[in-house]
């Protein structure tokens, strides 16, 4: 019998991007340092980390269940991915579900037209942090 596992996006979730490109040679340990060093966030909290290669060519995806880690793995097999969030000098950017959604599927969040938030669903941890 096989078991099929999904990871489900919902509006709760607190995202965050690395700007910056990193090697994809590090695994789970390597990029929970990066998590704690340069994005100055608990990989452990539940949030979803998203990183790019350097190359631009592949996401990589991870977050912590209560259980373990998951972690993603998305090559492009032909192109880059063209957009990349954030701003010079920034070590991170947070993101919504659906952004990330467009993002996975090679596509610009800032060019979807969403409907505007009327209010943000923070999780409590986030919101006790102020």
């Amino acid at each position: 019998m096989e078991a099929t596992v999904m990871i489900q996006l919902t509006a709760q979730m607190r995202i965050l991007v690395a700007v910056e490109p990193h090697d994809f040679r590090k695994g789970i340990d390597g990029l929970c340092r990066i998590c704690r060093e340069v994005l100055a966030s608990d990989p452990l909290s539940g949030t979803v980390f998203v990183f790019r290669s350097r190359r631009g060519t592949a996401i990589r995806v991870l977050t912590y269940d209560g259980q373990g880690f998951w972690l993603c793995h998305k090559r492009l097999s032909q192109s880059r991915f063209r957009y990349w969030p954030g701003r010079q000098g920034s070590a991170r950017c947070e993101f919504l579900s659906h952004q990330l959604q467009v993002l996975l599927a090679g596509g610009d969040p800032d060019a979807t037209r969403a409907a505007p938030l009327w209010r943000p669903i923070i999780p409590a941890e986030v919101a006790a942090r102020g």
